[in-house]
């Protein structure tokens, strides 16, 4: 059996994944590889209450996890690294967030995976975790709807937001000034990164980094 290497990716890619609340920072994300699935907010719901986006979540955590370990466990250059945690990207039909119309929301939710994960070995997680939950009699609609793609982001402003999602606007504020005064123009989707569990933190302590691809002002 050959060595196993410990990859710590959250140590690795701390600026991107760690700022800081105090300020709103620009920084070039490098181009990086993601499991991915795309869905909508059913009308008069909201995320936390949706049935799609919850198996979605449910999808990403189930392959990312059967991805480590697959990893893990191959006989040739097995590596072990940290599941990193969930993202959104999120828009509506006319482009752009609007709080107040939720019924548009789209979203696609992913995890970054490492640059060593393969197809192959995205195909063969996926196989393994379909058989998994098929025995345990737990739906496998999302699995599906998975898929491995690589996203560059480039120049992006960003800034973690401590506290409720609801309050959200007020440090997009503060990043939206930020990129005007910089001569930055927002491009593509809105960027949220979780890091805190809405399930177990209380609202005030959650902690999200959001995040805003740019262009200069041409």
């Amino acid at each position: 059996m050959a060595d196993l290497v410990k990859l710590d990716l959250k140590k690795q890619l701390k600026h991107l994944y760690l700022p800081s609340a105090k300020e709103v920072v620009a920084v070039d994300v490098p181009e990086m590889q993601f499991a991915m699935i795309d869905g909508q907010i059913e009308p008069g719901t909201m995320p936390g209450d949706s049935p799609a986006f919850t198996s979605a979540i449910g999808a990403l955590y189930g392959i990312s996890y059967t991805l480590k370990f697959v990893s893990k466990l191959r006989p040739v250059d097995p590596i072990d690294y940290t599941v990193m945690t969930l993202e959104g990207l999120w828009t509506t039909l006319g482009g752009g967030i609007d709080y107040a119309e939720t019924d548009q929301w789209l979203w696609t939710l992913m995890m970054m995976q490492p640059d060593h994960i393969t197809r192959e070995m995205f195909d063969e997680a996926r196989v393994q975790l379909r058989k998994k939950r098929l025995k345990e009699g737990v739906d496998i609609g999302s699995l599906d709807q998975l898929r491995l793609e690589r996203f560059a982001e480039g120049l992006c402003v960003q800034c973690m937001h401590i506290g409720p999602y609801i309050d959200e606007p007020r440090t997009l504020e503060r990043m939206e000034s930020f990129a005007t005064a910089h001569d930055y123009v927002y491009r593509g989707r809105h960027h949220e990164i979780y890091l805190g569990d809405p399930r177990t933190a209380k609202p005030e302590n959650l902690k999200t980094v959001l995040r805003h691809a740019v262009e200069p002002v041409k």
